[in-house]
Formats: structure tokens, C-alpha cells, sequence
């Protein structure tokens, strides 16, 4: 939407500003807001003081990082303070330099039992919750039913607790991204083209605004 190749460029104070909306609009539903990039990696004190400012600045009621054992410590840290922290483990776009491409992660065996271990880790040191992104179904199956705490998938089968699409996705805005995971509900995205198409089309032929469109 910020016309952006990837999530990196993201800043706190965007992550702020658009958490700020979506609470001021949300009536029952959790709020859960990304640290982004370079606000919490390798610097647990950074990670707190970032997840604090989206708690007071935001009113959001959760916050989401991206990783495992890597940001173990940040996320004590965080967890420490009373904030609710929700995992996120397989594609991680942050590391999208580290991996190269957005392919289905934790195929191979090795990385498999590296995610089963970070599951059960950031479970087992408090996250209320973990978001699977784009790793083989019956992976997440079978961590869903090994960790206490809820699963949330995105391209990672119907076996998790919950599911997420991004909204512009599933609405159809979106057009050049399809992964086999995302389903379009609609196709709002050409509905819009055709609606715009038209109001140049009027404008341009003196039809807009009529005689009963003005003061």
C-alpha cells in the first residue's frame, strides 16, 4: 500500500499511525500491531521501548515479531512489561534478504524440527498465540496440537485455530499477487478501474456534474 517493494522500509511511527485508525474503529476485535523492522532485532531494550510506545501511543492490545530463539530475549523483555506478544514463525517477511524468495518454508527436515522447537518456545515462555505463514499443512497440524497456545495460518492449512487474509487481497484491489493460499472474495479491484474509467469518461463528455448535481 506505501508503494514499497517489501515490509523494510516501514517505520514505528507509520506502524503508530495506522494502528491508531484501526482502534478508533474496532468495537469488540483484538488489536494486534507488527513491530517493524530494526526496532526490536538484536536489541531487547530497543524491542521494549518500541512495544511500549505502540501500547501508549496506539491503544493496540498486542504486539507481533517475526522470528524464534534469534529474538528469544527481546520478547521476555517485552512480556516482562505486561505486553501480550503473538509469535510469528515460517515465512518471515522481514528476512525476505535472508531467504531470498517467498517459497513455502520449513519443507526440509531440518528446518521442520527448527520451527517445531521455536513453536514450543515461544509458547512456552508466554506468547498468546503464534501466526504460521506459509509452511507445509501438516507441519502446522501437528504444531497446533503440540503447543497450549492458539495457531493463526496464512497459507498454512486448515488445521490451525484461526486464519488471516490481507483484506486488500481477498477483496480483489490487489491484483498481481496470487498465491495459491488466497482466495478472492471479490473483484473490487476492476469494479474500481471501471468506476474511475467511467467518471473520466463522463467528465471528459461535459456529463458530470448534470443539472441535478449542482447548486
Amino acid at each position: 500500500m506505501a508503494g514499497h517493494e517489501t515490509t523494510l522500509p516501514i517505520t514505528l511511527d507509520q506502524m503508530i499511525y495506522h494502528a491508531q485508525a484501526v482502534v478508533r474503529a474496532a468495537k469488540r476485535a483484538l488489536v494486534v500491531v507488527d513491530l517493524p523492522f530494526g526496532t526490536y532485532q538484536g536489541n531487547s531494550k530497543e524491542a521494549l521501548n518500541s512495544a511500549i510506545r505502540i501500547m501508549k501511543e496506539s491503544g493496540a492490545h498486542a504486539v507481533k515479531l517475526e522470528g524464534g530463539r534469534e529474538v528469544r530475549e527481546s520478547i521476555e523483555r517485552i512480556l516482562s512489561a505486561g505486553i501480550p506478544v503473538m509469535g510469528h514463525l515460517g515465512l518471515t517477511p522481514q528476512s525476505i534478504y535472508k531467504f531470498g524468495t517467498y517459497t513455502v518454508r520449513a519443507k526440509e527436515e531440518e528446518e521442520a524440527l527448527r520451527l517445531k522447537e521455536d513453536a514450543q518456545m515461544l509458547a512456552d515462555i508466554g506468547c498468546f498465540s503464534i501466526v504460521f505463514e506459509k509452511i507445509p499443512a501438516t507441519l502446522a497440524g501437528e504444531v497446533t496440537a503440540m503447543v497450549d497456545c492458539p495457531t493463526i495460518g496464512i497459507g498454512a492449512g486448515a488445521d490451525c485455530d484461526g486464519q488471516v487474509l490481507v483484506l486488500h487481497d481477498m477483496l480483489g484491489i490487489t491484483q498481481a499477487f496470487s498465491p495459491r493460499f488466497l482466495r478472492r472474495y471479490s473483484d473490487m479491484g476492476d469494479q474500481m478501474f471501471r468506476a474511475i474509467r467511467q467518471y473520466v469518461s463522463d467528465v471528459r463528455a461535459v456529463d458530470f456534474p448534470n443539472d441535478s448535481e449542482k447548486y
